[in-house]
């Protein structure tokens, strides 16, 4: 025998303890990891597709203060060397955009005390504080030629331009002897806050030429118009646009008045930012929501989303062309089944690049304007944001095993064997010593026989042969999804990172799987979904033999906290038995009737079931978790904060008082601060915890 023969055992038994070592310092994923990821986001291009810019957030998980900032890559170099910082240590900021000739860039920050515009050269330097309204300023689009910026504000009404009467105002009320408030009409409260009189109005300025002071004095754009600009909660820069001439404002509204809280009718209105002619609804025929307005680089095309149907707003949004000079408007691709989320249009305007979920997924798509055929070009997981300059596009895209990570390529190639250049690290490289659990996509027969389709996710330490226990996962919407993607929320990776299987169903009502799906829901909350949940639990268990079904848990929150509570009542095997040991409802709905008088935005519960309380009350009836608290027997962990007005805390006291005057095991988790969401970092890793020692107690680990 040779002597490197010889020396081959004694070389591996004096591994043996370094693999060992290896072994054991694997672990998955725990939510400590989650909440202090570096977030990428924002991606920009400069005109001629050379230099990338893009935000990235990153997070002290001890103070639990978290800093956003800029980076830049030069795109033209092919070597490693990381993205370089562009602003400032210690500066937070937001809402990055670039100048024309791609030499400034431009971006929010409270760095001095307000939320106000800032500018900076892209080669580097110091930043320059552009506006000082009295203000916080919530978003802000560049006139085309850099020389003016639109901007909107929170401010009441009869202050007009005046911003500082605004910040006297609120001066005012803080100071009052009396804190009450009198409403005589609805909102009274929105997503989580209460309404303060305020309006979010766009107003223009000028920006100031080298060395001239910042921005003081404005004009206000529309105070016409009595509608938030953006619509509040979640809208931003994208509801409106400059035109090419830099002499209009195009913005989705909502002028509803008393009738807000029920209409989804937002049209989109040209508004004079040159002079003083009164605003233009350009969508007075379409009585459901437009938004997302972009114009062709030439000005003559007005492109957009539209649904058709008022009331609703998880109807599909349909492309949309207007010709500028006859208002003439149609539908783009009228036979495409799929809801898009953004739109970019091509330099020629012949094609738009969109984003919109499809079957579990998220892909970039290209549409040919005048044909209206559809063609994919990136799926294996859901793209998040994208920009697009001459042939370059700038993505970032996420999926269950991954946050969003960064990537550039050649646009004409999407979709061939043209790779995308990673830019930024995935999640398994950011955290070197975390193994995340693989997925896999599966179908099976569900109500009606439809084709349905969920995922399951394998813990972190699989072993073949062996089996484990199951996080049941239910999403919420209605009209939602558990698919391909990342979340830091509800991210299964996390049930995966602590030994548990993982399985989520995206039963009727979910969205990316065509329109007739999606609307499958409304009306019968508690009927296909339970069928497709009940036949997609059994399929999982019968495709995959590594799910132990004995020791399952489900959880759900908003609509998917409902479904626990409907499941407590109205899932049992013949038997008489349960489905799962215990079940997690996180700000679930638990009477329906009373979600349709609490909730804020009453086009949700008005359109789900079929009218008003009053008017059509026994539908509110039909599937009411709340009639069939009796037959409650599964230990439950009740989640709720203080400052959700979507499906506010009485829901989740309900459901806890029910539970406890019953005697069946249960626990309620309160966060006074927080709303719809769990959001503050310190609270996040209470809910993980709270909820992972829950599963624990009930199915082991």
């Amino acid at each position: 025998m040779s002597l490197r023969l010889a020396l081959l055992p004694l070389c591996l038994l004096a591994a043996l303890p370094a693999l060992a070592q290896e072994r054991e310092a694997a672990r998955g994923l725990d939510v400590r990891d989650l909440v202090q990821l570096d977030r990428v986001s924002t991606p920009l291009l400069t005109a001629d597709g050379r230099q990338l810019v893009f935000a990235q957030r990153t997070l002290d998980i001890d103070s639990g203060k978290a800093e956003t900032a800029l980076y830049t890559r030069n795109l033209l170099t092919r070597d490693m060397a990381p993205p370089k910082r562009l602003t400032p240590a210690g500066w937070n900021v937001n809402s990055p955009s670039l100048s024309a000739d791609g030499q400034t860039v431009y971006f929010l920050s409270g760095k001095n005390g307000s939320a106000q515009l800032f500018s900076m050269p892209l080669a580097g330097g110091t930043p320059r504080q552009l506006t000082d309204v009295a203000v916080d300023i919530g978003s802000y689009r560049l006139s085309p030629d850099g020389a003016r910026v639109a901007f909107s504000a929170d401010t009441f009404g009869a202050c007009g331009a005046d911003l500082a009467c605004t910040k006297q105002k609120f001066a005012e009320i803080e100071n009052a002897k009396a804190s009450g408030v009198v409403y005589d009409r609805l909102f009274v409260r929105h997503w989580d806050t209460w309404k303060d009189g305020t309006t979010s109005r766009l107003f223009v300025a000028d920006l100031p030429v080298p060395r001239a002071r910042a921005v003081t004095t404005v004009r206000a754009l529309s105070h016409a118009l009595d509608g938030d600009i953006p619509s509040k909660p979640f809208g931003g820069a994208e509801d409106y646009t400059w035109s090419p001439d830099g002499r209009s404002v195009v913005a989705s509204v909502k002028v509803a008045g008393r009738e807000a809280p029920w209409s989804t009718n937002f049209d989109l209105y040209r508004i004079d930012a040159v002079g003083e002619a009164a605003p233009v609804n350009l969508t007075a025929s379409n009585p459901a929501w437009d938004t997302g307005p972009v114009f062709s680089e030439d000005g003559a095309t007005l492109f957009y989303r539209a649904m058709k149907r008022p009331g609703f707003e998880a109807d599909r949004y349909a492309l949309m062309a207007m010709d500028v000079a006859s208002g003439e408007a149609r539908e783009i691709a009228p036979q495409w089944d799929r809801s898009p989320s953004s739109v970019v249009p091509s330099a020629d305007g012949t094609a738009l690049y969109v984003a919109a979920q499809d079957t579990g997924e998220y892909p970039l798509f290209r549409v040919d304007v005048a044909s209206g055929e559809v063609t994919k070009l990136i799926a294996d997981g859901s793209v998040s944001s994208f920009a697009i300059a001459g042939d370059t596009v700038a993505l970032t895209r996420n999926s269950i095993r991954s946050g969003d990570t960064l990537y550039t390529g050649p646009l004409q190639s999407l979709g061939a064997d043209t790779p995308l250049r990673q830019i930024t690290p995935t999640t398994a490289e950011r955290l070197p010593g975390v193994t995340f659990g693989d997925y896999e996509q599966f179908s099976f027969k569900g109500a009606g026989n439809a084709t349905v389709y969920g995922y399951v996710v394998k813990p972190w330490n699989y072993q073949e042969g062996q089996t484990y226990p199951v996080a049941f996962l239910i999403h919420g919407g209605p009209q939602g999804s558990f698919g391909n993607g990342w979340s830091y929320r509800w991210n299964p990776q996390t049930y995966a990172g602590q030994g548990y299987a993982v399985v989520m169903i995206d039963f009727h009502g979910s969205t990316g799987y065509g329109q007739a799906f999606t609307d499958a829901i409304s009306g019968d909350w508690g009927g296909k979904p339970l069928e497709d949940l009940r036949k997609g639990w059994a399929a999982a268990q019968d495709t995959y033999a590594f799910l132990d079904g004995d020791r399952a848990c489900a959880l759900g929150a908003s609509y998917g906290g409902y479904m626990i509570n409907w499941i407590a009542g109205n899932w049992f095997d013949r038997r008489g038995n349960a489905p799962f040991k215990c079940m997690v409802n996180h700000n679930g709905v638990f009477d329906t009737r009373s979600m349709g008088l609490v909730t804020e935005e009453l086009w949700f519960t008005e359109w789900e079931f079929g009218g008003t309380v009053a008017d059509n009350a026994r539908a509110y009836e039909k599937f009411n978790p709340a009639r069939h608290i009796e037959k409650w027997t599964t230990p439950t962990l009740v989640v709720a904060g203080q400052n959700d007005f979507r499906v506010p805390v009485d829901q989740s006291l309900s459901s806890f008082t029910a539970l406890q005057r019953k005697g069946i095991e249960s626990k309620l988790l309160v966060f006074p601060d927080e709303n719809h969401w769990v959001l503050k970092p310190a609270n996040s890793i209470l809910w993980h915890d709270t909820v992972n020692a829950w599963l624990e107690q009930h199915i082991g680990k």
